[in-house]
């Protein structure tokens, strides 16, 4: 059987704060059969331009990624984030242009990918902890995706996660969001903060990284830290 060729979409913060979830976003797809490539030609996926409204810059980078990954079956992007911004607004971008809509049928977030698109059920990884998961807003929401994350970490020997009381609420993260209003995102946060120390974890996991490093940045303030890990991480084994 032939292994479908994976073009992973790295995702601008995980390539400048966090690149470790890349790797372990690639070693989880190797384990699921594909060929997995990191196309250098790829940038930002446009989510920042397309919500603050600079609406030529933005068709000018989805060409551009739409370019970089055009000889891919798959693109796989660790974030709800940017695989949302690819599949749902691209096509909005670039009304009637069929390789945006061919790119967007063809784009997943990892999780997504892993269990709906390969089957996998389950990962070798092993991490003793006490977890609660943060469903970002654009994989929930835009993406569907919930119970994937929860199907593979229940796999992962000797941890156990728990889902936050008011788990579909964001964050307020919200990409420009927090610039925009950073007093209501600090008070959202502190609110999701709570919701998850209430749990009794002693790790966050989450899907994407904005959302993560947000209510990392909120745990220094208020002096109460727990792990903050990306899901690809845990599922990778990696430390």
């Amino acid at each position: 059987m032939t292994r479908p060729r994976v073009g992973l979409f790295v995702t601008c913060l995980v390539d400048l704060v966090r690149p470790q979830i890349a790797r372990a976003a690639k070693k989880l797809l190797e384990q699921a059969g594909c060929d997995v490539a990191v196309p250098r030609a790829q940038t930002c996926c446009g989510q920042p331009g397309w919500n603050s409204g600079a609406d030529k810059h933005t068709r000018e980078i989805a060409r551009q990624v739409i370019a970089a990954f055009k000889d891919y079956d798959y693109v796989v992007a660790p974030s709800g984030s940017c695989a949302g911004m690819i599949r749902k607004h691209y096509p909005e971008a670039l009304p009637g242009d069929a390789d945006a809509l061919a790119l967007a049928a063809r784009t997943h977030e990892l999780t997504s990918f892993l269990v709906n698109v390969r089957g996998m059920t389950g990962v070798s990884a092993s991490r003793k902890a006490r977890a609660c998961y943060h469903d970002s807003c654009s994989g929930l929401r835009e993406l569907g995706v919930r119970g994937e994350p929860r199907k593979l970490l229940a796999s992962v020997k000797g941890l156990e996660v728990s889902d936050l009381a008011d788990g579909e609420v964001c964050c307020g993260f919200g990409g420009l969001f927090c610039v925009k209003y950073p007093e209501i995102s600090h008070r959202m946060a502190d609110d999701k903060l709570a919701d998850a120390r209430a749990t009794g974890a002693d790790m966050l996991i989450g899907g994407d990284l904005g959302c993560l490093l947000h209510l990392q940045r909120r745990m220094k303030k208020t002096g109460k830290a727990m792990e903050v890990r990306h899901v690809a991480e845990i599922l990778a084994g990696e430390e």
